[in-house]
């Protein structure tokens, strides 16, 4: 009887699987544009938890990625990273990904992706799907657009110059200690860069951020941090952050082993929250300077809130600062975001330019042209951070490939809205789901020369010659960034990244001090070619984990090695 129930259970799910699937397919066929069935939704809860393992079994089959059909493919999580720009090649500019639950229009064109991102009451990021982030309360992230302005107005604030000139010098000393770790480490190699690179964004992060400064220690160093400290209790929420997301963290604590330490470092990340938010109002109140970085930023927001709040708003009706709940959830979104966005993408540079010595020695040149041979001890913030031209070419260029996020969800909101594809008009109506395809628009051939090809030199105008250019050759290169339609990372229009800036300069401080006086390889193994070798580094960067942001599945199995020049 049991078998029978569940057999029916399962019986009419199907049907009405089916019969919704095929209710929105007839709907897209309205936009006349090419539409792909999805027969199981991503957002599916079975499937979330389901697909990696299916996936893990086609992974070890013989197969291509694109010898699957489409319906196969984009059933992955995270499908736009392998795929690239090849849908869009086929299909068009934009095409309808159908599935029982919603219809989601894909969009590669730059004139049609700069519509959707300045027309911000338009089109809307989709507030429930992205709930799960507030962990701690509600953010930036989430919030619906009447009240965006206000948290982006506090989030913006302390993203100055000011700290920018803090967040060098940090990076420049983070640089310096991981150097030392992985110079230290010798022939037998670098026992984890991507951990490495982990450490070095949080401990800037909590310098820059919070106050709270650490030496940099490397991943073969034993763990110095308390258990439940500021860090421990940050390194542990990040690195589990689905569990979190779907998981109270009581209910954590009340399950055996690491479980429990998991749902404690949840609590315990609230409590330095808490204590850095009172430690601060405190510091303001008497009268002190207080950390004048982003804390200081939430404490007047909090005071403005308290002042103005929900029972009085302001003359236009609307409220002013953030509560406490809001304050907690952008500082979680900030550690975050502006910890493992940047780690990843150091990781992944890393690994490229040990592949491209070539490169390694073009950053070099810069480098020691713009330092003209002053200690390290005296770069200043100001004058060198512009001239290093090719250094940010670089971290651009990596997240033209391996950007974190790969797609840029919206939804249309209020009323019916049309949309210019091209010759083509869409009518889109309440509640259809969008994406800018970022990834695809970032390796597309249309708009890139060699567009799969990772060439920094795209990013400078004005080149120098190869070899022995002279300074005023150096001097005339210019930094070249193409429409920012088809090339947008953090990205674009009124909902930028306030953060953007701090990844640069963090970025381009920590590729300075390494190849100034190091260089990266890859260690081979016995008897390994080095074709054999580039196959292995290709092998290990396009293996990627797009659960929450891309980033190396398994970045040990390339081992790198830092020597001194």
């Amino acid at each position: 009887m049991m078998a029978q129930l569940l057999l029916g259970c399962v019986l009419a799910y199907t049907v009405w699987s089916f019969a919704c699937l095929e209710a929105h397919v007839r709907k897209a066929r309205g936009f006349n544009v090419p539409v792909v069935r999805l027969p199981i939704d991503s957002n599916n809860v079975f499937w979330i938890i389901l697909q990696p393992h299916v996936w893990k079994i086609l992974d070890r089959l013989p197969f291509a990625w694109f010898s699957y059909p489409r319906f196969v493919r984009f059933s992955r999580r995270g499908w736009y990273f392998a795929e690239r720009a090849r849908a869009h090649e086929e299909l068009g500019p934009v095409w309808a990904l159908v599935s029982p639950l919603a219809i989601n229009l894909h969009f590669a064109d730059p004139d049609t992706i700069r519509d959707i991102v300045t027309r911000r009451g338009d089109f809307q990021r989709p507030t429930k799907e992205l709930e799960l982030l507030e962990l701690y309360g509600p953010c930036i992230s989430t919030a619906k657009w009447d009240d965006w302005p206000r948290h982006r107005k506090v989030m913006a604030t302390p993203f100055n110059e000011t700290i920018m000139k803090f967040v060098w010098d940090e990076s420049v000393r983070q640089a310096k200690g991981m150097v030392q770790s992985w110079t230290r480490a010798s022939a037998a190699g670098i026992p984890s860069y991507q951990k490495d690179t982990r450490t070095l964004s949080l401990n800037v992060l909590a310098a820059a951020g919070f106050q709270k400064s650490y030496d940099f220690r490397g991943s073969s160093e034993p763990i110095v941090d308390e258990l439940g400290s500021y860090r421990d209790s940050l390194q542990t929420v990040l690195d589990n952050i689905i569990l979190l997301m779907l998981v109270p963290f009581r209910v954590l604590c009340m399950m055996p082993g690491n479980w429990a330490r998991i749902g404690n470092a949840g609590i315990s990340f609230k409590r330095h929250m808490v204590k850095m938010l009172d430690d601060e109002t405190k510091a303001l109140d008497q009268g002190q300077p207080g950390s004048g970085g982003i804390m200081a930023s939430f404490v007047r927001a909090a005071n403005m809130h308290h002042l103005d709040s929900a029972d009085a708003p302001d003359s236009k009706g609307t409220k002013r600062g953030l509560s406490v709940d809001e304050i907690f959830g952008n500082l979680f979104v900030i550690n975050f975001a502006g910890h493992d966005t940047t780690a990843n993408t150091l990781a992944f540079g890393m690994l490229l330019l040990a592949a491209h010595p070539d490169v390694q020695e073009w950053l070099a040149d810069e480098i020691a042209f713009a330092t003209n041979d002053q200690s390290i001890d005296g770069w200043d913030y100001k004058s060198l951070y512009p001239r290093l031209k090719r250094c940010r070419a670089v971290l651009y260029e990596i997240l033209r490939l391996y950007p974190p996020v790969p797609a840029l969800p919206s939804i249309v909101s209020d009323v019916t809205q049309t949309l210019n594809v091209g010759e083509q008009t869409l009518h889109i109506p309440v509640g259809t789901n969008m994406t800018a395809n970022l990834r695809a628009m970032q390796v597309h051939p249309r708009y890139w020369t060699n567009a799969t090809d990772w060439r920094p030199s795209r990013w400078i105008s004005n080149p120098a010659p190869a070899t022995s250019p002279s300074p005023d050759e150096m001097a005339n290169e210019q930094f070249y960034v193409p429409s920012k339609h088809i090339f947008f990372p953090w990205g674009e229009g009124p909902q930028i990244c306030p953060g953007k800036k701090f990844a640069e300069v963090e970025a381009v401080a920590v590729l300075a001090y390494l190849f100034k006086a190091h260089r990266l390889m890859v260690k081979k193994g016995s008897g390994e070619k080095d074709d054999e070798v580039r196959k292995r580094v290709d092998h290990c960067l396009n293996d990627v984990d797009l659960e929450m942001l891309v980033r190396l599945r398994d970045a040990d199995r390339v081992t790198l090695i830092c020597k001194e020049v």
